[in-house]
């Protein structure tokens, strides 16, 4: 259904629909937001955690939470069962199709509909499939690492940051996707002055002449922070920042360990990323993406259950981030790392950089 207004201005329209579970898929949505504002496309961002019912919505979002941090290989067992037919899988599914109505509601009178998060991807597909009045759908990964829970044969446009997840999603799933670049504030690309940056390492405790590992756990704080900070601190000539998101508790445990800088939620990572020269991470998520956009190099360490070690072993095949399992291990990564200097991922090409890909469809679909 086409409001007036819209009619009148011709506006092609948009919905965007991420997830707050963590920080990653709402980072994703906001910035493809404003880049399609940008090129005249009229957005609503949507979070598909309010389509859900509410017994599923806050057991979703804290038991993530809660099995991550408390019992990862429970969390683990359950990724795997999302990868095959199962009891844990039906489940899901029978979850997103609760959210259908809502959904639906959402995406009348859009002339496309995009998800960055994967359950969004399910529900958006199960409306096509059902032949419930939907526009067409474009999924973003935002993990390197795609899995089952992204997959549904009624997404139409399937988008990635980087081409290891066009190869793998081909080759393990026989599923065509193309790159359409990381979905990161333009911040992350801008050079800092040096002087800008060696007064923020200064401001953080950062000696001359010593290496800054930015450690990160998404903005839950999730993972085994403090062991990670003891091992990089342990690493010859390196100095331990440890960003510990929102979890104020998990703060304050790193800052107990002598010598390691511990810091919570901050909003300037642009910055503090060009002030680093190593990032090592658990996840593979946000932090990774912006990490790769500003050039820092990665290493994965102490992995996530579940999609945390997927991404990093795509990752390691790629040669993008270095996966060590031990404290030798990790400190022979950072200075391979931290020697190779800044590395960029390469530019998309024109028109096939994400927003440009979704901008047009809305406005084919706007034509017909």
């Amino acid at each position: 259904m086409v409001r007036p207004q819209d009619a009148v201005s011709g506006m092609p329209r948009a919905l965007v629909i991420s997830g707050s579970m963590g920080a990653g898929h709402d980072g994703a949505g906001r910035e493809l937001v404003r880049r399609l504002r940008e090129r005249g496309v009229e957005v609503v961002l949507r979070d598909f955690l309010d389509a859900l019912p509410r017994p599923y919505r806050t057991p979703l979002r804290d038991g993530y939470a809660f099995t991550v941090r408390h019992v990862p290989a429970v969390y683990g067992r359950l990724a795997r069962a999302e990868e095959h037919d199962s009891v844990v899988r039906r489940g899901t599914l029978r979850m997103c199709r609760t959210a259908g109505r809502r959904v639906a509601r959402w995406a009348a009178g859009s002339d496309v509909a995009v998800t960055t998060f994967p359950l969004a991807s399910q529900t958006l597909g199960m409306l096509r499939q059902d032949g419930v009045p939907a526009p067409r759908v474009v999924c973003c990964l935002t993990d390197p690492a795609p899995n089952r829970l992204w997959l549904h044969p009624g997404v139409d446009v399937y988008l990635t940051v980087c081409q290891v997840t066009v190869n793998e999603a081909a080759e393990r799933y026989g599923v065509a996707m193309a790159v359409g670049g990381p979905l990161v504030a333009s911040a992350f690309r801008s050079p800092v002055p040096e002087v800008e940056r060696r007064a923020l390492r200064t401001e953080l405790g950062v000696p001359p002449g010593r290496r800054m590992v930015l450690l990160v756990a998404g903005a839950l704080g999730v993972g085994d922070l403090p062991a990670s900070a003891a091992a990089v601190r342990a690493a010859p000539g390196c100095v331990a920042v440890a960003l510990c998101g929102r979890n104020e508790r998990l703060r304050r445990k790193v800052a107990a360990l002598r010598g390691v800088v511990a810091l919570g939620w901050r909003d300037d990572m642009p910055r503090l990323m060009a002030a680093a020269d190593v990032l090592v991470h658990n996840a593979g998520g946000l932090s990774l993406t912006e990490a790769l956009v500003a050039g820092l190099p990665a290493v994965s360490y102490r992995a996530l259950s579940g999609h945390g070690r997927s991404n990093a072993a795509t990752l390691a095949r790629a040669g993008l981030a270095p996966w060590p399992r031990t404290p030798r291990e990790l400190a022979d990564a950072l200075e391979r790392q931290a020697s190779r200097g800044r590395v960029f991922l390469p530019p998309v090409p024109a028109g096939q950089e994400t927003a440009d890909v979704v901008a047009t469809l809305a406005r084919q679909g706007r034509r017909t």
